[in-house]
């Protein structure tokens, strides 16, 4: 009725093969590193110069090298680019909790305070 299998199953495995595997701390730094880097776009877009150099430096460190940079705009207003940034900053800060990283922990929160304020049109907010 069915015609018997032939070859080796593709979900399977060889003896002594080699499956590489990261460590969950890779894995969380390459979450955050991404994380970092799309509020590092949100911030370049913002004209936020002195934060952009704190997050990229945290990414550099992550990453092992210095973040691409560049200077697209989008056609979203500054209040929309704060709330963006305040969610990116926001998932940063779970992550940076997660693996204890209390350089990015701080960082991060201080980035959701002025996006927060900067949504809500506060002068000087960033």
């Amino acid at each position: 009725m069915y015609e018997p299998i032939r070859t080796k199953s593709v979900h399977t495995t060889t003896e002594g093969s080699y499956v590489p595997h990261r460590s969950r701390e890779e894995e969380l730094d390459i979450q955050l590193a991404g994380h970092l880097s799309a509020l590092l776009a949100v911030t370049d877009e913002l004209g936020l110069d002195a934060a952009a150099e704190r997050i990229a430096e945290q990414v550099a460190r992550l990453r092992g090298a210095p973040p691409a940079r560049h200077a697209a705009r989008t056609a979203a207003g500054a209040s929309a680019l704060h709330d963006r940034a305040h969610a990116l900053a926001g998932r940063a800060l779970v992550v940076a909790a997660s693996r204890a990283d209390t350089t990015v922990a701080i960082l991060a929160a201080e980035r959701m305070d002025a996006h927060a304020a900067g949504a809500a049109g506060l002068v000087g907010a960033p």
